[in-house]
């Protein structure tokens, strides 16, 4: 489908780009992706509003329906996987607390769609009618402040820490005795009867994290406040990228501090190890659909530093052969082996038995593809997630289990990952 397209500038992207999020925040499904000007994307911000049609309510054949929609609406959709896609693609049963009831996948062709590039502004419409009363309208938004007398909600822990320890005791039995090599161990925080406001949770989170796989996604009753630095997949023509994350560090205090703890966080062996079987298996994953010997490590364990924490990432790329399914690349890259193990089955299967609560939304991903079958998605972490209706608020922490983890120090990285959660609700 053709869009149409119009493009305005002006002189300051930064502060229409807060504007775009109080706008979409009107409509009761929209997507915002924001990159925070970190320069990783092909864009600055994309907000897409309104539904034209969706995906119904899925939980079989899911990826296949998303091929045929998208190949018959030909336009943009924006979306989100479900974890628990993971339970159709291979044979696996997740039995913890269900507390979102959500589909496997859901995409929508929005009806608005507006781009910030690095020097301009785009709007792409199914048709011009509103277009530039839109314009207005965004321009003319004010920005609210945070009210100072709101409810903070009271937060509970799936696990106390003696509960996380023994889970991670285990977890490294089957590790010693050859089950798996790595599994990605997650708890949730949770709280019952929230009543919070999501726009101004996220613009806090957002603030404190500044995160370039950063979202904010609504539809209906369910709200998705996200500040992940971590990418799933990107789709450019025939090249595929996919950029996990595997090895924390906090910040220093001072500029020495800081980079004592960067260099320590790029020589640990242990993080290392971590990063390099995530790669070797994000490597098999995509080598099963992607050219033969295509593959290829672009960076190895490269630390980069965002606003609270020191990541180490690798950047893995590949060349794919033309007119290659959507669902051919989900189907052989999800979940992503950071959020569950090596080998991946045999540690989603762990996972199962060991967590208490549906991972769900967490550990899937957002994003959206465009009209030319180009994609880009994040991986859901680093956030929290509210049902309005149920008004139950949520979010999950957790890292990767090794021979060589500490029980004490992956309970206190998991506490490290929930700082900007909690803090984003004060």
């Amino acid at each position: 489908m053709k869009r149409f397209s119009k493009k305005f500038y002006c002189n300051d992207l930064n502060l229409f780009r807060q504007k775009l999020l109080e706008w979409s925040n009107t409509f009761s499904t929209s997507v915002f992706l924001n990159s925070n000007n970190y320069g990783n994307n092909n864009y600055e911000c994309i907000c897409a509003v309104g539904i034209e049609s969706c995906i119904p309510f899925t939980l079989k054949n899911s990826t296949s329906k998303l091929d045929d929609y998208i190949e018959n609406i030909n336009d943009w959709v924006f979306g989100y996987i479900n974890y628990d896609l993971k339970n159709e693609i291979e044979d696996l049963n997740t039995t913890g607390k269900n507390n979102f009831h959500l589909p496997n996948l859901f995409f929508f062709q929005p009806k608005k769609i507006w781009i910030i590039h690095s020097d301009c502004i785009e709007a792409l419409y199914l048709n011009d009618v509103y277009v530039e009363e839109d314009w207005n309208n965004i321009n003319s938004f004010e920005l609210k402040s945070y009210p100072k007398n709101h409810l903070v909600p009271k937060l509970n822990e799936s696990l106390n820490k003696q509960e996380y320890l023994e889970k991670i005791s285990t977890i490294k039995k089957h590790i010693n005795r050859g089950d798996i090599y790595e599994l990605n161990y997650c708890f949730e925080w949770f709280s019952n009867n929230a009543q919070v406001d999501t726009l101004h949770i996220y613009k806090k989170l957002n603030m404190i994290s500044q995160s370039p796989m950063s979202a904010f996604f609504k539809n209906n009753n369910l709200h998705l406040m996200c500040s992940s630095p971590e990418r799933y997949l990107r789709k450019e023509n025939n090249k595929l990228i996919s950029q996990p994350i595997k090895g924390t560090s906090r910040r220093g205090f001072d500029i020495e501090s800081d980079l004592n703890l960067k260099r320590n966080l790029k020589s640990n062996p242990k993080e290392r190890s971590e990063n390099i079987m995530i790669v070797d298996l994000v490597r098999n994953d995509m080598s099963r659909f992607s050219k033969p010997g295509s593959v290829k490590v672009k960076e190895l364990c490269k630390v980069y530093p965002f606003k609270q924490v020191h990541q180490m990432i690798s950047t893995i790329e590949s060349e794919l052969e033309d007119n290659l399914k959507v669902s051919s690349i989900i189907n052989g890259t999800f979940p992503m082996g950071s959020m569950t193990g090596a080998p991946k089955v045999e540690a989603m299967k762990i996972i199962d038995k060991l967590e208490i609560s549906k991972r769900g939304l967490y550990s899937g991903a957002v994003g959206f593809i465009d009209s030319n079958k180009n994609f880009d998605f994040n991986v859901v972490i680093r956030s929290l997630i509210y049902d309005e209706k149920s008004k139950y608020l949520s979010f999950h922490v957790g890292s990767a289990i090794t021979s060589k983890s500490n029980p004490e120090e992956e309970y206190n990285e998991c506490l490290l990952k929930g700082r900007a959660m909690i803090l984003s609700l004060h």
